[in-house]
């Protein structure tokens, strides 16, 4: 008995004339005729997830974006919801073509402004910090214990200070004490002692780790001084009195952390690091896209922008290399791309082990569909550099960093390297927080936002049914950047997320 036909108006999103699938923009029934694409469902397509235009061969690449997300692993009829029982990744070789995609940015007719708090060596912060931070998971408590004596009643002496924060880890000891792994946490650590939002820093160490103070300040450059204080548990008396000296520290740093006003300060000095997680089928065509253009207005301004996590562009790394500004700019993302393919063979692992569980369910099939979507969030600019984890970004524009997908430990390598704010798409929900960073929440559908409006700060919805553009949401994301920037908190501030979520790169072998 045949399945009877429902005609429902625009239930599909299709992105580009050239592709064989289409997205569903509702939950679609079986039987329901897309009069747009002459077809009707032959299975029941959920919100977000993928339904077949056309007839497509065993083997053959299925297009999104008009480019292959991935291989069809057995036939598909057109009207069949295309997913993983039927779609597979495969490597193929892509086309590094280089700065082909290019353009000239149009300057602002006028100039964007925030009202940031200028420090004494010219940058410009956005939060108002004091940290104390771990050198080694030994020492975490430690750190904890001094923040969590500056509770509210005791920071209203000081309005303009926005808290103490703690930032511990999982690491420091169990490895090398030379070699990469070291490497990076030095780095990191070093990026956080030094970032703009902290007014100052004390930062303790337990004393036997293999992450030594000495070590760390000699190779990252660091020097004690007013507003960084290094403390060591084993020779200043154990728990007690190491509390009690980063408590006179931070103490100590509290009046010169106060006396500071926000002013009036161009958008140029904004320094942005984009994420997504918890991502779905939408984020690819609203609350990525919409960041996208938010940033290319950023860049206009002077800004810079931040796209990482690496294995979550893999497959579209070639759409960045034809904005690359120099063949050695391309090179340079070209090699951390291999770097991960042999990476992950060597943990005996794969570039698709991503998408997670959750991405899957809200419609994402391949590491190829999730990274076309993810590069959307960077805009159209030119790629004017790539940085290392947690390495200090000194360009303006867009930039890449090489990082992990695992949003905690690429927002902390982006923070790390000077990212003053934070922007976070998720199609399927995140409560992400990021001292002494503002995280801004970007959610891509309107039942995400209404499920949890006081973790979302924006919603994209929108976009789907038509109601608002791409670039209006843009200019909205923009204008919100401007001031959370300014002080205005963001959802996840709200909340009181943030201090827990410093979690840097580990490599190598934990011993």
């Amino acid at each position: 008995m045949n399945q009877p036909v429902t005609l429902i108006r625009r239930p599909t999103l299709r992105l580009n004339p050239h592709d064989d699938v289409v997205i569903a923009a509702r939950p679609i029934a079986a039987g329901t005729r897309i009069d747009d694409e002459n077809i009707a469902c032959v299975d029941a397509i959920p919100a977000g997830h993928k339904l077949a235009v056309r007839a497509i061969a065993q083997g053959a690449p299925v297009r999104r974006y008009n480019q292959i997300i991935g291989f069809a692993t057995q036939p598909i009829a057109a009207g069949q919801h295309v997913h993983v029982h039927n779609l597979g990744f495969e490597m193929f070789e892509r086309q590094y073509d280089v700065g082909v995609d290019r353009r000239a940015i149009d300057a602002p007719s006028e100039p964007a402004t925030f009202a940031g708090i200028r420090r004494p060596d010219g940058r410009v912060a956005t939060r108002n910090y004091i940290g104390v931070i771990a050198t080694v998971n030994c020492s975490a408590s430690v750190s904890r214990f001094v923040a969590q004596h500056f509770t509210p009643e005791v920071m209203a002496q000081y309005p303009n200070v926005d808290g103490v924060v703690p930032i511990s880890h999982a690491s420091g000891c169990g490895m090398d004490t030379q070699g990469a792994g070291i490497d990076v946490l030095r780095r990191t650590i070093a990026g956080y002692s030094r970032h703009v939002n902290f007014a100052g820093v004390v930062i303790i160490g337990l004393g036997c780790e293999s992450n030594q103070m000495d070590a760390l300040f000699h190779a990252q450059g660091l020097g004690e001084n007013a507003q960084l204080k290094p403390l060591i548990i084993q020779t200043s008396g154990g728990t007690r009195k190491t509390v009690e000296a980063g408590i006179a520290a931070v103490k100590a740093m509290l009046p010169a952390a106060n006396a500071v006003r926000r002013e009036p300060v161009p958008a140029s000095y904004l320094t942005v690091g984009l994420q997504c997680g918890g991502s779905d089928g939408y984020s690819g065509i609203t609350a990525n896209p919409a960041l996208g253009a938010a940033c290319d207005l950023l860049v206009a301004h002077g800004g810079t922008v931040i796209l990482s996590e690496t294995p979550e562009i893999y497959g579209a790394e070639h759409l960045l290399t034809r904005r690359a500004v120099s063949q050695a700019v391309a090179d340079k993302l070209i090699r951390r791309i291999r770097w991960w393919e042999a990476y992950t063979a060597k943990n005996d692992g794969s570039m698709d082990n991503n998408p997670s569980p959750g991405n899957k369910a809200g419609g994402l099939t391949t590491i190829l569909e999730k990274s076309l979507g993810a590069v959307a969030k960077a805009g159209t600019t030119d790629l004017v550099d790539v940085f290392e984890y947690a390495e200090p970004v000194t360009s303006h524009g867009f930039v890449f960093m090489d990082t992990p997908g695992y949003d905690p430990v690429s927002a902390t390598g982006q923070v790390a390297g000077g990212a003053n704010l934070i922007c976070f798409t998720t199609g399927r929900g995140s409560v992400y927080g990021c001292k002494p960073a503002p995280s801004i929440k970007l959610a891509t559908h309107s039942a995400l936002y209404e499920r949890m409006s006081e973790d979302m700060d924006i919603n994209c919805g929108p976009i789907i049914d038509g109601s608002v553009s791409v670039a209006q949401k843009g200019r909205e994301i923009f204008e919100r950047m401007l001031k959370v920037a300014s002080g205005e908190p963001s959802c996840s501030e709200a909340l009181g997320i943030g201090n827990d979520e410093f979690v840097p790169w580990q490599l190598g072998a934990v011993m």
